[in-house]
């Protein structure tokens, strides 16, 4: 491929900026045939009320291909075959969301399909990538490839509100590229973060609440699996705390309603809105209310975590760490409870 030899601050902004406007002209093309044959009808789990056209993930994910592929044209130094390896896992998602989102596939099949997608990824990843040093690498592979399936669903659950994916994954994805871009993290995390963040940017319009334009899985999974990927590769660079800092709210909101559901007898993969962002909206708060304490409070998380980079001492990690986990309860436990102080003076009024 032909590269250019652009200045590293100029190529850093131009990744975007480019995937960004490529997601909104293809979001233009593709918004009247989504609202033709992809509208998303609110069920047991929508935030929405009325029919939406869902499916705006495959401007994101091409996009952010293209972004990732502007990159190595201008000459940023990663590995191509890496990032073709992981692009092509992230394509195969977006088939299954695809399919998913016009026609339901049974809930088996498709965890089935997901699984095939990220072994793939793994079977690809070189053996020097570990994270757990002191137990054998195919127990380690193992337990990696549950938690990146994890993670993916993860995502997808939490996509049930407008702005929710851009409030979480946009400081997640803009601290990925700074961490990249001082070393801190793989080069190759640099081009999908850096394109990921521009083509979230390029859907926020079309997602702004109340939203003209959703997702779908065709977005979410592969969003979940190449945000998996970078932050499984920042955690291979001795960075874990930094890689459980950064999406520690999705983490809590989404393991702990499991969890719930789960000692509750429920079947976990039917819709329901137990999670603690849709109980947030039930009691009171309004969507913007909402997306704007997950979006300052994973700004607070990315700080933490560059705190851990920076510092490298298992003190600090386990501090910054203990800090995050407080923040999000705090954050929890507001969605949890209704907003008594208001219902209380609508009361006196």
């Amino acid at each position: 491929m032909t590269t250019f030899d652009l200045p590293r601050a100029a190529t850093t902004l131009l990744v975007p900026a480019a995937a960004g406007l490529i997601c909104a002209c293809l979001l233009l093309a593709l918004r009247p045939l989504l609202q033709r044959y992809a509208l998303a009808r609110p069920n047991a789990r929508s935030s929405h009320v009325t029919p939406t056209p869902q499916g705006g993930g495959i401007a994101v994910i091409a996009a952010t291909a293209v972004g990732a592929a502007l990159a190595a044209s201008f000459g940023m130094p990663f590995s191509a075959t890496a990032i073709l390896k992981v692009l092509t896992a992230a394509l195969c998602l977006a088939a299954v969301g695809m399919i998913d989102d016009l026609r339901p596939i049974p809930v088996v099949p498709r965890l089935a399909l997901q699984l095939a997608a990220v072994v793939f990824l793994f079977a690809t990843l070189p053996p020097q990538l570990r994270i757990f040093e002191m137990i054998p690498i195919t127990l380690e592979r193992a337990f990696l490839v549950l938690g990146m399936l994890w993670f993916i669903n993860l995502v997808n659950f939490m996509d049930g509100l407008d702005w929710m994916t851009i409030a979480e994954m946009l400081p997640i994805t803009l601290a990925l590229a700074a961490f990249s871009s001082f070393g801190a993290a793989p080069p190759e995390v640099l081009p999908i973060a850096l394109g990921l963040a521009g083509a979230l940017l390029g859907f926020a319009p079309f997602n702004r609440p109340v939203a003209r334009l959703f997702l779908g899985d065709v977005g979410s999974l592969p969003i979940g699996l190449l945000t998996g990927w970078c932050l499984l590769e920042l955690a291979s660079r001795q960075h874990l705390a930094a890689a459980l800092l950064l999406p520690l709210y999705y983490l809590a909101d989404a393991t702990i309603t499991l969890f719930r559901r789960l000692a509750r007898g429920e079947r976990f993969w039917d819709a329901h809105r137990s999670h603690f962002y849709q109980r947030a909206t039930d009691n009171g708060l309004g969507v913007m209310q909402v997306v704007t304490t997950v979006f300052l409070l994973n700004l607070v998380l990315a700080g933490l975590a560059l705190t851990t980079v920076t510092a490298a001492s298992r003190s600090t990690d386990l501090a910054m760490l203990a800090l995050g986990v407080l923040a999000v309860l705090a954050a929890l436990f507001r969605f949890s409870r209704p907003p008594t102080a208001s219902k209380d003076a609508r009361k006196t009024q």
